[in-house]
C-alpha cells in the first residue's frame, strides 16, 4: 500500500502505476456531473475550493447533520466516472489535478490528460458507501448547494486512509483499457 497525502505533488503521482494500492489521506472534494459541466462552460469555484495538487472524488454522498448541526458523511460510493469523460481533461489541465476517484474508468481524453498533466484515475469500490463514509474523519465544508443541489454539490472531506486502486496512471496505463481488450480476446473465441 503507498500512502499519499493531500495535497500531493506531481512527482510523486507520477512514481504511481497502474495496480498500485493506495490509502489516501488529507482533504478531497466531491464533484459530479453539474460540476463539471459548470466548469467545462466557464464557471469558477468558490475560493475555499482549491484542487491544485488535489484529488477529486465523483460521489454523491449521503450527508445529515448531527446532534451537534454538524455535517456527518453516512454514506460516500463512488458514482460511475465516464459520464465525466467530455470534461474531465479540462478539469485536470486547468485546475491542476492530481487524483481523480470514481469507478468504472475513463477514455481517451482523461487518459491522455493525466499523461500530460501528471494525474491518476483512482478506481474506489463501488457497493461500499459505508464502509468507505468511515474513512471521512471530517465535513470540512459545502459549496454551492443552492445552485446544484446536495447530491451535485461541492463536498469538503477530510480522509483518512481511504482504500483506491490505480486503474489510470500518469505513464498512459490503463487497467480498463487492458481489461477491454483481453475481454474481446476471450469473446472472439465464441463468436
Amino acid at each position: 500500500m503507498t500512502k499519499l497525502t493531500t495535497p500531493v505533488n506531481e512527482a510523486t503521482i507520477r512514481s504511481l502505476k497502474v495496480g498500485d494500492e493506495v490509502l489516501l489521506s488529507g482533504t478531497i472534494f466531491t464533484g459530479r456531473d453539474a460540476v463539471h459541466k459548470y466548469l467545462h462552460d466557464g464557471g469558477k469555484l468558490p475560493p475555499e475550493v482549491d484542487l491544485k495538487n488535489g484529488v477529486l472524488y465523483h460521489c454523491g454522498p449521503v450527508v445529515i447533520k448531527d446532534e451537534q448541526g454538524d455535517w456527518k458523511c453516512v454514506a460516500a460510493g463512488p458514482t460511475t466516472s465516464i459520464r465525466e469523460e467530455p470534461y474531465q481533461w479540462q478539469v485536470i489541465r486547468d485546475l491542476g489535478l492530481r487524483g481523480v476517484i470514481g469507478k468504472g474508468g475513463m477514455g481517451e481524453k482523461t487518459l491522455k490528460a493525466c499523461q500530460e498533466h501528471g494525474c491518476v484515475y483512482l478506481h474506489a469500490i463501488g457497493g461500499a458507501a459505508q464502509v468507505l463514509a468511515e474513512c471521512i474523519k471530517k465535513v470540512n465544508g459545502v459549496y454551492m448547494m443552492e445552485e446544484f443541489g446536495a447530491p451535485e454539490a461541492i463536498w469538503e472531506f477530510q480522509v483518512e486512509d481511504f482504500p483506491a486502486v490505480v486503474t489510470i496512471d500518469s505513464h498512459g496505463g490503463s487497467l480498463h483499457k487492458q481489461v477491454m481488450a483481453e475481454s474481446q480476446t476471450e469473446l472472439a473465441k465464441y463468436l
